[in-house]
């Protein structure tokens, strides 16, 4: 059956938005276009693929069906698409990494500076972003590979994942204001104290959320931010207690401010690299990757 793919891709618009006006906006074409694609597919498979009403627009079974095997086909076709734009536009020597802001201060930068030094003509482009978001640009194919934070459910089975590093979390306050040196708290305990946490949008925020549930430990947390170096400042002028990766304090502890032992064992979490390898690997792609894997440049041992 000869099916045009300008058809196919206007239908997986229509069937992800459930909208004909936001599918003609994404795609930079009349309403009234989006509306005649469909009809001419419908007319084509012999499948009503669409129920339509005065208030909305919904998928019929068949259009289910075919949104199952169509989907993956435009993430494919769309992955080539960008790469082949990103390479020409910056001449085939363009690297996208992307990582958090935490993990590029703490672990990725002498990682960067042994690349750069290497390939000095190589454009570094570096994108931060949690590290659930991590995992959606790079199915998006919006980067070349990442480094997270693992367990993370956005990590898949398409994925190349291999582990970098393990490392614990822990609690640290401001002895002054919260000293509980001389003990174990357990989570309960905790749940009474002020919290200080990265927001929702995180790994380590499920991470922890998680943990406390498998303890019947309702969190509810103080503060909630985007940066873990934040979390640590306000935990050392004696705000409440952050809950951080331990390589971020790695060194900045002392007697007033100090990791905080609890009764309930946190399990040790992962630094992972991740990229799509059934996608062509540019020469300094694989030597980054190389690099990672050989932990040559890596930083300083973790507590």
């Amino acid at each position: 059956m000869d099916v045009n793919y300008e058809l196919y891709k206007v239908f997986y618009h229509v069937a992800k938005t459930l909208s004909f006006s936001e599918a003609a906006a994404s795609l930079f074409i009349s309403q009234s276009a989006v509306s005649q694609s469909v009809k001419v597919l419908e007319q084509r498979l012999g499948q009503v693929l669409f129920t339509r009403s005065t208030k909305r627009v919904a998928l019929t079974p068949e259009g289910e069906l075919l949104l199952k095997h169509i989907e993956p086909a435009i993430h494919l076709i769309t992955k080539g698409e960008n790469q082949l734009t990103s390479s020409k536009g910056n001449g085939g020597t363009q690297l996208r990494i992307a990582a958090s802001d935490t993990i590029c201060r703490y672990y990725l930068v002498p990682y960067l500076n042994r690349f750069h030094q290497t390939f000095p003509e190589v454009h570094l482009n570096v994108m931060n972003a949690t590290s659930l978001q991590c995992a959606e640009l790079l199915s998006q194919n919006t980067a070349d590979l990442i480094i997270a934070n693992s367990p993370n459910p956005n990590l898949n089975h398409s994925m190349q994942i291999e582990t970098l590093r393990e490392f614990s979390d822990v609690f640290v306050a401001n002895k002054d204001s919260y000293d509980y040196s001389g003990t174990e708290l357990s989570f309960a305990e905790l749940s009474a104290l002020p919290i200080l946490m990265l927001s929702k949008r995180s790994t380590t925020s499920e991470f922890l959320h998680e943990q406390f549930l498998l303890h019947s430990v309702e969190l509810a947390p103080a503060v909630e931010l985007s940066s873990n170096d934040l979390l640590i400042d306000l935990a050392r002028i004696g705000l409440g207690i952050a809950f951080v990766p331990d390589f971020c304090v790695t060194g900045k502890t002392d007697e007033s401010f100090y990791i905080i032992r609890t009764k309930e064992h946190l399990p040790k979490r992962k630094l992972v690299l991740a990229f799509d390898s059934s996608l062509p690997v540019s020469g300094p792609a694989k030597y980054f990757i190389e690099l990672l894997r050989s932990g040559e440049a890596a930083p300083a041992p973790l507590l």
